[in-house]
Protein backbone atom coordinates (compact mmCIF):
# COMPACT_ATOMS: atom_id res chain seq x y z
CA UNK A 1 0.00 0.00 0.00
CA UNK A 2 1.29 3.47 -0.90
CA UNK A 3 0.31 6.85 0.50
CA UNK A 4 -0.54 8.26 -2.91
CA UNK A 5 -3.91 8.20 -4.63
CA UNK A 6 -4.66 8.94 -8.28
CA UNK A 7 -7.76 8.97 -10.45
CA UNK A 8 -6.75 5.53 -11.74
CA UNK A 9 -7.30 4.24 -8.20
CA UNK A 10 -10.81 5.72 -8.17
CA UNK A 11 -11.55 4.02 -11.49
CA UNK A 12 -10.19 0.72 -10.16
CA UNK A 13 -12.34 1.08 -7.03
CA UNK A 14 -15.44 1.67 -9.17
CA UNK A 15 -14.77 -1.57 -11.06
CA UNK A 16 -14.08 -3.44 -7.82
CA UNK A 17 -17.27 -2.23 -6.15
CA UNK A 18 -19.56 -2.74 -9.13
CA UNK A 19 -22.38 -5.11 -8.20
CA UNK A 20 -21.49 -5.05 -4.50
CA UNK A 21 -22.91 -1.62 -3.60
CA UNK A 22 -25.83 0.52 -4.63
CA UNK A 23 -25.13 2.89 -7.50
CA UNK A 24 -27.14 5.71 -5.98
CA UNK A 25 -29.23 7.73 -8.46
CA UNK A 26 -28.86 11.35 -9.53
CA UNK A 27 -31.88 13.18 -8.14
CA UNK A 28 -33.40 16.42 -9.45
CA UNK A 29 -36.27 18.54 -8.20
CA UNK A 30 -37.93 21.53 -9.83
CA UNK A 31 -38.04 23.44 -6.55
CA UNK A 32 -34.28 23.20 -6.08
CA UNK A 33 -33.74 24.69 -9.52
CA UNK A 34 -36.26 27.47 -8.78
CA UNK A 35 -34.66 28.34 -5.43
CA UNK A 36 -31.13 28.45 -6.81
CA UNK A 37 -31.73 29.67 -10.35
CA UNK A 38 -29.51 26.84 -11.52
CA UNK A 39 -29.59 23.14 -12.26
CA UNK A 40 -29.13 21.05 -9.12
CA UNK A 41 -28.03 17.42 -9.18
CA UNK A 42 -28.24 15.54 -5.88
CA UNK A 43 -26.31 12.37 -4.99
CA UNK A 44 -28.25 10.60 -2.16
CA UNK A 45 -25.82 8.35 -0.29
CA UNK A 46 -28.33 7.50 2.49
CA UNK A 47 -29.60 4.93 -0.03
CA UNK A 48 -26.50 2.77 0.55
CA UNK A 49 -27.31 -0.29 2.66
CA UNK A 50 -25.41 1.12 5.66
CA UNK A 51 -26.95 4.55 5.12
CA UNK A 52 -23.87 6.48 4.02
CA UNK A 53 -21.10 6.86 1.44
CA UNK A 54 -18.65 5.27 3.88
CA UNK A 55 -19.49 1.79 2.59
CA UNK A 56 -17.61 2.62 -0.62
CA UNK A 57 -14.22 3.28 0.95
CA UNK A 58 -14.49 0.61 3.63
CA UNK A 59 -15.44 -2.07 1.13
CA UNK A 60 -12.72 -1.08 -1.32
CA UNK A 61 -10.10 -1.25 1.44
CA UNK A 62 -11.40 -4.59 2.73
CA UNK A 63 -11.42 -6.15 -0.72
CA UNK A 64 -7.74 -5.29 -1.14
CA UNK A 65 -6.65 -7.21 1.97
CA UNK A 66 -4.81 -10.47 1.39
CA UNK A 67 -6.22 -13.77 2.78
CA UNK A 68 -4.04 -13.71 5.91
CA UNK A 69 -5.09 -10.16 6.76
CA UNK A 70 -8.74 -11.06 6.24
CA UNK A 71 -8.42 -13.93 8.71
CA UNK A 72 -6.92 -11.59 11.34
CA UNK A 73 -9.72 -9.07 10.85
CA UNK A 74 -10.02 -5.29 10.85
CA UNK A 75 -10.14 -2.46 13.38
CA UNK A 76 -11.38 1.11 13.00
CA UNK A 77 -12.25 4.17 15.04
CA UNK A 78 -15.46 5.85 14.01
CA UNK A 79 -18.23 8.17 15.13
CA UNK A 80 -20.58 5.72 13.47
CA UNK A 81 -20.81 5.72 9.69
CA UNK A 82 -17.34 4.32 8.96
CA UNK A 83 -17.81 1.79 11.74
CA UNK A 84 -21.07 0.54 10.25
CA UNK A 85 -19.50 0.45 6.81
CA UNK A 86 -16.44 -1.52 7.87
CA UNK A 87 -18.59 -3.89 9.93
CA UNK A 88 -20.75 -4.50 6.84
CA UNK A 89 -17.71 -5.02 4.60
CA UNK A 90 -16.22 -7.41 7.14
CA UNK A 91 -19.46 -9.40 7.30
CA UNK A 92 -19.52 -9.54 3.49
CA UNK A 93 -16.03 -11.08 3.47
CA UNK A 94 -16.33 -13.22 6.61
CA UNK A 95 -13.87 -11.17 8.68
CA UNK A 96 -13.96 -10.22 12.36
CA UNK A 97 -14.26 -6.47 13.04
CA UNK A 98 -13.63 -4.34 16.13
CA UNK A 99 -14.86 -0.74 16.06
CA UNK A 100 -13.83 1.88 18.63
CA UNK A 101 -16.76 4.31 18.91
CA UNK A 102 -17.39 7.38 21.08
CA UNK A 103 -19.53 6.57 24.08
CA UNK A 104 -21.93 9.33 23.02
CA UNK A 105 -22.28 8.18 19.40
CA UNK A 106 -25.91 8.09 18.19
CA UNK A 107 -27.59 4.88 19.29
CA UNK A 108 -28.77 4.16 15.75
CA UNK A 109 -25.14 4.02 14.59
CA UNK A 110 -23.92 1.90 17.49
CA UNK A 111 -26.80 -0.56 17.13
CA UNK A 112 -26.35 -0.85 13.39
CA UNK A 113 -22.62 -1.48 13.74
CA UNK A 114 -23.30 -4.23 16.26
CA UNK A 115 -25.98 -5.79 14.04
CA UNK A 116 -23.41 -6.26 11.28
CA UNK A 117 -21.51 -8.45 13.73
CA UNK A 118 -18.77 -6.08 14.89
CA UNK A 119 -17.48 -5.81 18.43
CA UNK A 120 -17.79 -2.29 19.92
CA UNK A 121 -15.09 -0.65 22.04
CA UNK A 122 -16.52 2.59 23.53
CA UNK A 123 -14.29 5.58 24.37
CA UNK A 124 -14.58 9.19 25.54
CA UNK A 125 -14.85 11.41 22.44
CA UNK A 126 -13.05 14.30 24.15
CA UNK A 127 -10.53 12.48 26.31
CA UNK A 128 -8.91 9.89 24.05
CA UNK A 129 -6.63 9.94 21.02
CA UNK A 130 -8.86 7.77 18.88
CA UNK A 131 -6.22 6.91 16.29
CA UNK A 132 -3.75 5.81 18.96
CA UNK A 133 -6.46 3.76 20.65
CA UNK A 134 -7.44 2.00 17.42
CA UNK A 135 -3.78 1.41 16.53
CA UNK A 136 -3.21 -0.26 19.91
CA UNK A 137 -6.29 -2.44 19.50
CA UNK A 138 -5.18 -3.50 16.02
CA UNK A 139 -1.67 -4.30 17.27
CA UNK A 140 -3.03 -6.37 20.15
CA UNK A 141 -5.11 -8.48 17.77
CA UNK A 142 -2.74 -8.61 14.83
CA UNK A 143 -5.55 -7.01 12.82
CA UNK A 144 -5.47 -4.38 10.08
CA UNK A 145 -6.35 -0.81 10.98
CA UNK A 146 -8.57 0.84 8.39
CA UNK A 147 -9.04 4.49 9.43
CA UNK A 148 -12.08 6.53 8.34
CA UNK A 149 -10.37 8.92 5.93
CA UNK A 150 -6.56 9.03 5.85
CA UNK A 151 -6.09 5.82 3.84
CA UNK A 152 -5.49 5.57 0.08
CA UNK A 153 -7.93 2.71 -0.54
CA UNK A 154 -10.64 4.46 1.49
CA UNK A 155 -10.12 7.72 -0.40
CA UNK A 156 -10.25 5.91 -3.76
CA UNK A 157 -13.51 4.20 -2.82
CA UNK A 158 -15.11 7.47 -1.72
CA UNK A 159 -14.19 9.05 -5.03
CA UNK A 160 -16.69 6.80 -6.78
CA UNK A 161 -19.43 9.12 -5.46
CA UNK A 162 -18.32 11.94 -7.75
CA UNK A 163 -17.34 9.59 -10.56
CA UNK A 164 -20.92 8.28 -10.73
CA UNK A 165 -22.49 11.73 -10.41
CA UNK A 166 -20.35 13.18 -13.18
CA UNK A 167 -21.09 10.20 -15.43
CA UNK A 168 -24.83 10.54 -14.82
CA UNK A 169 -24.70 14.30 -15.41
CA UNK A 170 -22.90 13.75 -18.70
CA UNK A 171 -25.52 11.19 -19.75
CA UNK A 172 -28.14 13.90 -19.13
CA UNK A 173 -26.20 16.40 -21.23
CA UNK A 174 -24.95 18.37 -18.22
CA UNK A 175 -21.53 19.42 -16.94
CA UNK A 176 -20.87 20.43 -13.33
CA UNK A 177 -19.89 24.02 -12.54
CA UNK A 178 -19.78 23.38 -8.78
CA UNK A 179 -19.66 20.34 -6.49
CA UNK A 180 -20.58 20.70 -2.80
CA UNK A 181 -19.34 17.94 -0.51
CA UNK A 182 -19.92 17.31 3.21
CA UNK A 183 -16.48 17.36 4.85
CA UNK A 184 -15.08 15.95 8.09
CA UNK A 185 -11.60 14.46 7.83
CA UNK A 186 -11.61 15.04 4.10
CA UNK A 187 -11.67 11.53 2.63
CA UNK A 188 -14.90 11.91 0.67
CA UNK A 189 -14.01 15.26 -0.83
CA UNK A 190 -10.44 14.11 -1.59
CA UNK A 191 -11.71 11.19 -3.66
CA UNK A 192 -14.35 13.40 -5.27
CA UNK A 193 -11.73 16.03 -6.12
CA UNK A 194 -9.59 13.43 -7.90
CA UNK A 195 -12.61 12.29 -9.91
CA UNK A 196 -13.65 15.84 -10.76
CA UNK A 197 -10.14 16.84 -11.76
CA UNK A 198 -10.14 14.07 -14.36
CA UNK A 199 -13.76 14.14 -15.51
CA UNK A 200 -15.03 17.67 -14.78
CA UNK A 201 -11.96 19.92 -14.50
CA UNK A 202 -14.12 23.03 -14.91
CA UNK A 203 -15.99 22.32 -11.65
CA UNK A 204 -15.29 24.30 -8.48
CA UNK A 205 -15.08 21.90 -5.52
CA UNK A 206 -16.37 23.19 -2.16
CA UNK A 207 -15.88 21.65 1.27
CA UNK A 208 -18.91 22.22 3.49
CA UNK A 209 -18.61 22.02 7.28
CA UNK A 210 -20.63 22.91 10.40
CA UNK A 211 -19.86 25.97 12.52
CA UNK A 212 -16.97 25.42 14.90
CA UNK A 213 -15.70 22.39 12.97
CA UNK A 214 -14.49 24.17 9.84
CA UNK A 215 -10.93 22.86 9.97
CA UNK A 216 -10.74 22.26 6.22
CA UNK A 217 -11.87 25.82 5.42
CA UNK A 218 -9.35 27.26 7.86
CA UNK A 219 -6.61 25.00 6.54
CA UNK A 220 -7.27 25.92 2.92
CA UNK A 221 -7.04 29.61 3.81
CA UNK A 222 -3.87 29.12 5.85
CA UNK A 223 -2.19 26.87 3.29
CA UNK A 224 -1.44 24.21 5.91
CA UNK A 225 -3.40 22.01 8.29
CA UNK A 226 -5.14 23.99 11.03
CA UNK A 227 -7.32 22.60 13.79
CA UNK A 228 -10.89 23.77 14.25
CA UNK A 229 -11.62 25.68 17.43
CA UNK A 230 -13.83 22.82 18.60
CA UNK A 231 -16.34 25.27 20.02
CA UNK A 232 -19.17 24.09 17.81
CA UNK A 233 -21.94 21.75 18.82
CA UNK A 234 -21.81 17.98 18.36
CA UNK A 235 -24.99 18.20 16.27
CA UNK A 236 -23.26 17.17 13.02
CA UNK A 237 -21.64 14.20 14.76
CA UNK A 238 -20.32 12.67 11.53
CA UNK A 239 -18.14 15.74 10.82
CA UNK A 240 -16.31 16.39 14.08
CA UNK A 241 -12.72 15.85 12.94
CA UNK A 242 -10.47 18.36 14.69
CA UNK A 243 -8.18 18.80 11.69
CA UNK A 244 -7.90 17.47 8.14
CA UNK A 245 -6.00 14.26 7.53
CA UNK A 246 -2.41 14.59 6.31
CA UNK A 247 -3.12 12.52 3.21
CA UNK A 248 -6.50 14.06 2.50
CA UNK A 249 -5.24 17.63 2.86
CA UNK A 250 -2.32 16.94 0.52
CA UNK A 251 -4.91 15.98 -2.10
CA UNK A 252 -7.43 18.70 -1.25
CA UNK A 253 -5.20 21.74 -0.86
CA UNK A 254 -4.33 22.16 -4.55
CA UNK A 255 -7.73 21.01 -5.84
CA UNK A 256 -10.45 22.59 -3.71
CA UNK A 257 -11.88 26.02 -4.44
CA UNK A 258 -12.66 26.79 -0.79
CA UNK A 259 -14.78 26.00 2.23
CA UNK A 260 -18.34 26.92 3.24
CA UNK A 261 -19.75 26.89 6.77
CA UNK A 262 -23.36 26.28 7.83
CA UNK A 263 -25.33 26.79 11.03
CA UNK A 264 -27.48 24.34 12.94
CA UNK A 265 -30.65 26.13 11.75
CA UNK A 266 -29.50 25.84 8.13
CA UNK A 267 -28.80 22.13 8.57
CA UNK A 268 -32.23 21.51 10.09
CA UNK A 269 -33.86 23.31 7.18
CA UNK A 270 -31.92 21.15 4.71
CA UNK A 271 -32.92 17.94 6.52
CA UNK A 272 -36.56 18.99 6.32
CA UNK A 273 -36.23 19.93 2.64
CA UNK A 274 -34.63 16.57 1.78
CA UNK A 275 -37.45 14.73 3.55
CA UNK A 276 -40.31 16.82 2.15
CA UNK A 277 -39.18 17.12 -1.45
CA UNK A 278 -36.51 14.51 -2.22
CA UNK A 279 -38.00 11.83 0.05
CA UNK A 280 -34.53 11.26 1.51
CA UNK A 281 -33.73 11.01 5.22
CA UNK A 282 -30.52 12.96 5.87
CA UNK A 283 -28.56 13.04 9.12
CA UNK A 284 -27.16 16.43 10.21
CA UNK A 285 -23.64 15.81 8.91
CA UNK A 286 -25.04 14.39 5.71
CA UNK A 287 -27.14 17.49 5.05
CA UNK A 288 -24.52 20.25 5.31
CA UNK A 289 -23.83 20.48 1.56
CA UNK A 290 -27.54 20.81 0.80
CA UNK A 291 -27.76 23.34 3.65
CA UNK A 292 -25.07 25.50 2.03
CA UNK A 293 -26.91 25.42 -1.28
CA UNK A 294 -30.29 26.33 0.21
CA UNK A 295 -28.73 29.10 2.31
CA UNK A 296 -27.23 30.72 -0.77
CA UNK A 297 -23.62 30.34 0.34
CA UNK A 298 -22.41 30.63 -3.26
CA UNK A 299 -23.86 32.11 -6.47
CA UNK A 300 -25.68 29.44 -8.47
CA UNK A 301 -27.77 31.32 -11.04
CA UNK A 302 -27.30 29.66 -14.41
CA UNK A 303 -24.90 27.11 -12.88
CA UNK A 304 -25.04 23.31 -12.71
CA UNK A 305 -24.41 22.30 -9.10
CA UNK A 306 -23.75 18.82 -7.74
CA UNK A 307 -24.66 18.25 -4.10
CA UNK A 308 -23.74 15.18 -2.07
CA UNK A 309 -26.09 14.11 0.73
CA UNK A 310 -23.54 11.91 2.43
CA UNK A 311 -25.50 9.99 5.06
CA UNK A 312 -28.86 9.34 6.65
CA UNK A 313 -28.18 7.64 9.98
CA UNK A 314 -30.05 9.99 12.26
CA UNK A 315 -31.58 9.26 15.66
CA UNK A 316 -35.39 9.69 15.65
CA UNK A 317 -35.27 12.44 18.29
CA UNK A 318 -32.85 14.49 16.21
CA UNK A 319 -34.86 13.94 13.06
CA UNK A 320 -37.97 15.10 14.93
CA UNK A 321 -36.19 18.44 15.49
CA UNK A 322 -35.78 18.80 11.73
CA UNK A 323 -39.44 17.99 11.08
CA UNK A 324 -40.43 20.62 13.64
CA UNK A 325 -38.10 23.27 12.20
Amino acid sequence: MTDTVAFADVEAAAARLRGRLVRTPMLRHRLLDEITGGTVLVKPEPLQKTGSFKLRGATNAALLLDPAARRAGVVAHSSGNHGQALACAAAMLGMPALIAMPADAPAIKVDSTRRWGAEIHPFDRHGVDRHALASDLARQRGATLIPPFDHPHVIAGQGTVALELIEDAKAAGLALDHLLVCTGGGGLIAGCALAAEALAPQAAIWAVEPEGWDDTRRSLEAGHRVAADGQGENFCDALLSKEPGAMTFAINHPRLTGGLVVTRAEVLRAMRFAFDHLKVVAEPGGAVALAALLAGKLPTKGQTVGVVISGGNVDPAVFAQALAA
